[in-house]
């Protein structure tokens, strides 16, 4: 790894000659090969490694930065714009793409609601190991210690601890098997001064990613000097492997990933076996570099999961190949509580307290200002504002605005308060946070209500209690980008709760709150990891599994929500559609997709398609099928109906008839029910 840092270090010196003999300024390009590298072609190393050398050979054999043999064919190197041209030209080369920076998707403004404190899933994922492109780890965190009852360890699992500044061969355990880290591509002068050479964690991006993708079980959660609960992860069984690609900048809005070191992460987390591949970046259209290199990890039997990217007003979900499991964002849940006024209104709002209180007092934070306070100050609750002798043992009412949320509740704590209720002064969305008393957000027009009850009755008492979270779920976040129903592939394939979940980060808070499409494929790839653990199930029926138990957001086209909800129950799944792996490759050479037996059906306005299912029981089985939810167009489904023996596969037709409509998009589902209770859905969108 050292060796490959400075040879991207020592690469712009070697430019100079480069600029000297081409005439023009050399920059760092990423160079496949045509044909796989040796996790899908029977071809060693030496061989790839030969050709890669006879190619350049032809522009003046320049240092390389990266070289890339096992997830596809391929190198780094500065090239000028006349080698650049020399090397398109040649037939050997499949693909010459320049380096860039791409953000992680992780949205960056803090979204409290919905994180996961609940009671964790204490097993699940031994044996498997999730592969980590992202921003390292922070690995002191108790969620990555080695702990007793991790069950049985990886069998064919090869990979090394990488070293470097704060993270010797001895970080590395039970839990965390392997890492690795590549800033060549990003540049090594380009990092913050709190960056850490090494696979170690400055940014909190990949220790949040990791902790809820496989974080240990019942690790205690402390914010704000309260345990609010305990944490584990999707598997937590899952050993985990941090590759670090992803670097922090001095100016935070440069953070992000060099494409030259997201394929040197990929191809040796290849290499090296893992069984689930997490990337937290999204991506252009297109198949570029990266997404070769991802082809490359799906034929080495890898379950490979990305985000699908967090700007969905202005580009389409990232990661638009099948061999891809690309996840979008879907809302969570808000925990619920409710005020119930003594001989009053009762009103529900956010809340993460689950007590129910004894009726207490109830005073507005206005009618109670200390000394020196205004009014307004003590309306907002502000530190200070508020006099003890009014608010000791009462809850307290403070208004949204001027300061944070959880900063009222601490105010309410210093002066004796022993809850509160925060009322929104304008249109908005509740929260529920985790405040230092217990505290119930109302909506606008429930806190209005509560504060002119409180101001008609001279005295008012309320009793506080939890109810079940309310799901605001049911869609999919405004701003997870949908499909391009312009492409042959479904995407996202599924989504999953992007918005307010809880991880760890490496500063001395412990956790934070964190959203956005690589937060909820952090969830996918957990998911993943428990199905391999479970199943003797190769890469792509996993894929397929995750995709058709999905659970669909109401009435969501399917091209914002692909399959629906994953992370279900999946333990019943019965059927799948399953992808021969060498034909990823031969549809990305043919550019013919449309009979790829993807787990999802996109038709152009008309016409008939075939897809294949497989029965994944220990017995035989009847099966029918059902064409619902499209409104527009007729579907039919033939057969209708199949009786399918343990491995056997029936193949059924998809035939669409109906209006054209430009601009229309007509969506429903292929839903298959076995007779032993599971259901297979199959999403179908119709487009122009």
């Amino acid at each position: 790894m050292l060796a490959s840092v400075a040879a991207g270090l020592a690469s712009t010196a070697l430019g100079g000659a480069a600029s000297a003999e081409g005439g023009g300024v050399p920059a760092l390009q990423l160079i496949t090969l045509t044909g796989p590298g040796t996790s899908g072609g029977d071809t060693g190393p030496g061989e790839l490694l030969a050709r890669q050398d006879a190619v350049l050979a032809k522009v003046g054999n320049p240092t390389t930065t990266y070289r890339w043999t096992t997830a596809l064919n391929g190198f780094a190197v500065e090239l000028t714009p006349e080698q650049v041209a020399v090397v398109e030209s040649d037939p050997e080369v499949a693909s010459v793409e320049a380096n860039s920076v791409r953000p992680m998707s992780a949205r960056r403004t803090p979204v409290p609601s919905s994180a996961q404190v609940r009671q964790p899933r204490a097993t699940g994922g031994a044996g498997v190991v999730i592969g980590l492109v992202d921003s390292g780890l922070a690995p002191e965190s108790p969620l990555f210690a080695g702990v007793p009852g991790l069950g049985r360890g990886p069998k064919d699992f090869a990979g090394s601890c990488e070293v470097g500044e704060d993270w010797p061969a001895t970080t590395c355990n039970r839990k965390v098997v392997a890492s690795g880290w590549w800033v060549a591509g990003f540049g090594p002068e380009r990092i913050r001064s709190s960056e850490h050479l090494s696979p170690r964690d400055a940014v909190g991006h990949g220790t949040q990613v990791a902790s809820v993708a496989a974080g240990n079980a019942g690790v205690s959660v402390r914010m704000r000097g309260r345990t609010i609960g305990e944490f584990g992860g999707i598997a937590p069984q899952a050993r985990i492997a941090p590759y670090k690609a992803c670097w922090g900048a001095p100016d935070p809005r440069d953070d992000g990933c060099a494409t030259a070191d997201l394929v040197s992460a990929i191809d040796r987390a290849t290499a090296d076996g893992v069984d689930v591949l997490d990337l937290a970046v999204a991506g252009p259209p297109g198949t570029d570099t990266v997404e070769r290199a991802l082809l490359g990890a799906a034929e080495a039997d890898i379950v490979v999961v990305a985000a699908a990217g967090n700007d969905g007003r202005e580009e389409y979900a990232a990661h638009g190949s099948p061999w891809v499991t690309t996840v979008g964002a879907s809302l969570g849940s808000v925990w619920q509580g409710r005020v119930s006024v003594v001989g009053g209104p009762t009103l529900t709002g956010a809340s993460r307290s689950r007590r129910t209180s004894p009726p207490t007092r109830l005073v507005l934070g206005a009618d109670a200002a200390a000394p020196g306070a205004t009014r307004r100050h003590a309306a907002q609750c502000r530190p200070g504002s508020l006099d003890a002798a009014a608010t000791a043992g009462r809850a307290v009412y403070c208004e949204r605005g001027g300061i944070g949320r959880i900063d009222k509740s601490e105010a309410v704590a210093l002066a004796d308060g022993v809850a509160m209720v925060l009322g929104n002064v304008r249109p908005g969305p509740v929260v529920d946070d985790f405040h230092a008393v217990p505290t119930v957000q109302l909506s606008a027009p429930d806190a209005q209500r509560l504060t002119r009850w409180v101001r008609s009755h001279d005295r008012t008492s309320i009793r506080m209690s939890g109810v079940a979270p309310s799901p605001v779920a049911g869609r999919t976040a405004a701003w997870s980008p949908s499909g391009d129903p312009r492409s042959s592939v479904i995407k996202p394939d599924v989504v999953a709760v992007g918005d307010g979940v809880l991880g760890a980060v490496p500063d001395q808070r412990g956790w934070a709150m964190f959203g956005g499409t690589s937060a909820a494929a952090a969830r996918v790839a957990g998911a993943a990891a428990l199905l391999r653990s479970r199943h003797d199930w190769r890469a792509p029926v996993v894929r397929s599994v995750l995709a058709t138990t999905a659970v669909p957001l109401g009435t969501e086209s399917v091209l914002r929500q692909g399959g629906g909800r994953a992370g279900a129950d999946v333990r019943g799944a019965r059927l799948a559609l399953v992808v021969r792996t060498p034909r990823y490759r031969e549809v990305l050479e043919s550019g013919s997709w449309g009979d790829l037996n993807q787990s999802s059906v996109l038709v152009r306005a008309t016409g008939s398609v075939t897809r294949r299912v497989t029965n994944l029981g220990s017995r035989a089985e009847y099966f029918s099928a059902q064409a619902i939810g499209f409104t527009r167009h007729r579907v039919r489904v033939t057969p209708l109906a199949a009786r399918l023996s343990p491995g056997e596969t029936a193949t059924f037709r998809i035939t669409v008839t109906g209006p054209s409509t430009p601009g229309h998009v007509d969506d429903g589902w292929i839903r298959w029910r076995g007779a032993r209770g599971s259901v297979t859905r199959v999403p179908v969108a119709i487009t122009r």
